[in-house]
């Protein structure tokens, strides 16, 4: 029941962001609401801190808990200083401890190729920017369908992990094989006297 439950854990991602990139990333969301819908998924980005929270305490939690952490990659995000120094760096620090997956998403044309996550493999399809495609949709179904393999993988992770640590049930215990007794048989002139045998042991010496 445990390892059922673990095939079907919800994978939480973590949107890291530009706000003047809004607009993209609410894009995104809805390509990818078939994910969460399906209870894949479930997403978390800044605009989702109540009012009255401490909004740096409350990113560092789901930065350090969640499992997928997307870096909408644009001029903009890269000249946040939170964004490159706090959540770009741990994101990477989690990747590289293989504790969570980092994917970096091109939005807009802009010079990446030196940044941390340079040498990780980034959607869409080649890293071609999402406003340089002649139909968005196209280039959002294509990130859409690379985070549901990465989701589908650690998902396949996960329950290979909780297989591996689930302990045998007595019921799933390799058999020992029965212990061969030598069968002892009296006989006094032409009568069997099995004595005190099993039920198997009469029948074998009841054969003629």
């Amino acid at each position: 029941m445990g390892v059922a439950r673990e095939n079907n854990r919800v994978i939480e991602i973590f949107y890291s962001y530009s706000h003047k990139d809004e607009k993209l990333r609410d894009r995104l969301e809805t390509h990818l609401a078939s994910l969460k819908n399906s209870g894949m998924i479930t997403g978390w980005h800044d605009r989702k801190i109540e009012a009255g929270q401490e909004w740096d305490g409350i990113i560092d939690e789901h930065l350090e808990t969640v499992c997928v952490i997307l870096l909408l990659v644009s001029a903009d995000f890269l000249a946040l200083r939170y964004c490159y120094d706090v959540e770009v760096m741990r994101a990477i620090e989690r990747h590289d401890a293989g504790t969570a997956r980092v994917i970096p998403i091109i939005l807009k044309p802009c010079d990446w190729q030196g940044a941390p996550f340079s040498q990780l493999q980034a959607l869409p399809k080649d890293g071609k920017p999402v406003t340089t495609w002649t139909n968005r949709d196209l280039a959002f179904t294509n990130i859409a369908l690379g985070i549901k393999a990465a989701v589908a993988h650690i998902q396949r992770a996960s329950l290979e992990e909780a297989v591996r640590r689930t302990p045998l049930s007595p019921q799933s215990q390799p058999m020992r094989p029965l212990k061969q007794v030598p069968l002892t048989v009296a006989i006094t002139g032409s009568t069997w006297l099995p004595s005190r045998r099993t039920a198997c042991e009469r029948c074998y010496l009841a054969l003629p």
